[in-house]
């Protein structure tokens, strides 16, 4: 490892820098895999690039022996919107005291690199530790997520190797670093809901058919169905409706259609059919003439407490001090591809209070700390003395 490499190894808040300097907007990775392959190989892990389409995924792998510990992430960032509206340019990885603003600082650079300069500290310390290390790294999760975590998943499962433990560093604190834990996610089904009318003159309704006021009572149920009660590790499922539109934009115009757009985040309650199926029943029972065109984005998920959630509360509570809660909150990640080959999923990573955000920040001390956690995650796991 030459002189500035070994210094990006130990140095999370440097390495974090070089990757924001990086503007790999969805699905383009602009060498972040590269600066993160050229580390993890000076520590001896086995490199694979796995492109699929036009996306960069990178798989490392230290070791052949279980179990297997994968630290997962993305080097890709949303767009960062009007730039002049930045304080400072979001690539330019302006630092400002303990503050390291840039697009892609919480989601997830930040923890990329905190996972990083854990492993690489760990490696040095303990090169004959037990098991396996891995990253598995995508440029394409913020993005459509087709050519990413799913496609290097199918290829492990292929060739038989088996993930124990896997810590996404997606940004799951809230309020204090590591004070949340995500230990699963909801399902997302989405849907474009279409309801035909017909168009004509408002002062002549009769001749017309008005599909906004026919749409009105059967929205309104959707909205306010029980479609279960949740569960000990998830809360309600909901139907929240995100875009509506109708009309020309003339006020003497009765529409001809309208168009819903709606999500539902749901519990292991309930499955996606289920709601397909009830959705539409709803609609089919107030006599319209409708489309859906149904979108699965992710299946809910849990990791119920065990090995992996034990080491990171122990871990948050010996580093940061304080008491950590499980939790299955928030969005949709790439976990949803891991968990069904059996694995042990987290997501443990940065404050997520300016994700996707002009001005998107993270604390310095914050991105040290976690740092620190991940690699004793990592002694408690894979050091037989621990």
């Amino acid at each position: 490892m030459n002189e500035s490499a070994a210094a990006l190894a130990h140095d999370t808040i440097e390495l974090c820098r070089q990757l924001i300097m990086r503007p790999s907007v969805t699905p383009s990775d602009e060498g972040c895999q590269e600066l993160l392959a050229q580390l993890l190989a000076s520590a001896g892990f086995t490199i694979e690039n796995m492109r699929f389409g036009d996306v960069d995924n990178l798989w490392a792998r230290r070791g052949t022996a279980a179990p297997l510990l994968v630290f997962a992430g993305h080097t890709d960032v949303v767009p960062t919107g009007d730039e002049q509206q930045w304080t400072h340019p979001p690539f330019a990885a302006h630092r400002d005291g303990d503050t390291l603003y840039g697009r892609g600082a919480a989601d997830m650079k930040g923890g990329v690199a905190a996972m990083m300069t854990a492993a690489l500290r760990f490696c040095e310390a303990h090169p004959d530790h037990a098991g396996s290390i891995a990253f598995l790294i995508t440029s394409d999760e913020e993005g459509p997520a087709v050519d990413g975590t799913v496609k290097v998943i199918e290829t492990l499962q292929q060739r038989g190797e088996q993930i124990d433990w896997c810590i996404l560093g997606e940004p799951s604190s809230t309020f204090t670093l590591g004070d949340i834990i995500r230990n699963g996610r909801r399902g997302s089904l989405g849907g474009k809901l279409t309801i035909n009318g017909k168009q004509g003159h408002v002062a002549y309704p009769h001749l017309a058919e008005n599909p906004i006021h026919r749409s009105l009572q059967v929205l309104q149920e959707l909205t306010t169905t029980e479609w279960d009660r949740g569960n000990d590790y998830f809360p309600a499922t909901t139907f929240q409706i995100s875009n509506i539109n109708a009309g020309t934009g003339a006020t003497n115009v009765i529409p001809a259609t309208l168009e819903v757009m709606f999500n539902l985040r749901y519990s292991s309650e309930i499955n996606a059919t289920q709601i397909q199926q009830k959705t539409e029943a709803h609609l089919a029972h107030h006599d319209l003439d409708f489309q859906i065109d149904w979108n699965l984005s992710g299946l809910p998920f849990i990791t119920e407490p065990a090995e992996l959630t034990a080491a990171a509360i122990a871990a948050i509570k010996e580093i940061c001090q304080t008491p950590a809660s499980l939790d299955t909150g928030g969005g949709t990640s790439d976990g949803r591809f891991i968990a069904p080959t059996g694995a042990q999923v987290i997501e443990l990573g940065p404050r997520n209070a300016t994700i996707h955000q002009i001005d998107e920040r993270v604390s310095c001390s914050e991105l040290q700390q976690l740092s620190l956690v991940y690699e004793n995650i990592l002694q408690r796991l894979l050091v037989s003395d621990s």
